[in-house]
């Protein structure tokens, strides 16, 4: 396997033998919408999955294995916005007219799929990003 299918490969969901409890729901669904801080403090995004995932780590599997699910995927989104962004200013501002549509799509599926991921989470469902780099281990 290559190195970047390692980066991008989905790795299994935790070994549940029972569905998680509503409190470890609960925590999911948290590490998923906190990603939406970034709304208001620009990288809360990677703050808050962050957050929980430390929180939560060595106490509920399902819901540690969601926020660095969500971690992950807010990490690869921010590295396209800062890839985006240097793009940008290597074209001097030319490169705008294909950053600017790119980041537009970048920022609605991200909304979108982190929603879908807060829902799925919260009905005890392990949500596996696409197109997540998985840096986070």
């Amino acid at each position: 396997m290559s190195e970047i299918e390692n980066l991008t490969a989905a790795p299994p969901p935790p070994d549940m033998s029972a569905p998680p409890s509503s409190e470890e729901r609960t925590w999911a669904l948290i590490g998923h919408l906190s990603a939406l801080s970034a709304f208001v403090t620009g990288f809360g995004g990677i703050v808050g999955p962050l957050i929980v995932w430390l929180i939560k780590k060595d106490t509920q599997a399902f819901a540690a294995d969601q926020a660095k699910e969500a971690l992950n995927f807010n990490i690869t989104v921010a590295l396209i916005g800062v890839a985006l962004l240097i793009f940008s200013i290597v074209t001097f501002g030319i490169g705008l007219l294909l950053a600017w549509p790119v980041g537009i799509v970048v920022f609605f599926a991200w909304l979108v799929l982190t929603i879908l991921a807060a829902i799925k989470a919260n009905e005890g469902v392990a949500y596996r990003y696409p197109f997540t780099l998985r840096l986070v281990k």
